[in-house]
């Protein structure tokens, strides 16, 4: 992708999805009109090992909360947030 024909964006990772690719944060192009469901299923493609929570994930961008069809924008900064236990 050229500049002109992509956005970057930031993904910060927690749990499993920083365990899969090793780091807390993701600068990646994307095509414009890209939603954050285009994020969820980079990620899938990326480590299929990621499925079971896919249907489990909730997003942010920008710091609140989203649906998956949020469109995405140029410098948006997307969250991953899989369920999580703790005691």
């Amino acid at each position: 992708m050229t500049p002109s024909d992509s956005i970057t964006i930031v993904i910060k990772l927690f749990a499993a999805y920083q365990e899969a690719y090793q780091t807390d944060e993701l600068i990646w192009q994307v095509a414009p009109n890209s939603t954050v469901a285009t994020v969820l299923d980079r990620c899938m493609a990326d480590h299929p090992n990621l499925a079971p929570w896919r249907d489990r994930t909730r997003f942010g961008i920008n710091l609140e909360f989203v649906e998956p069809d949020t469109l995405l924008h140029d410098g948006d900064e997307v969250v991953l947030i899989p369920p999580v236990s703790g005691g």
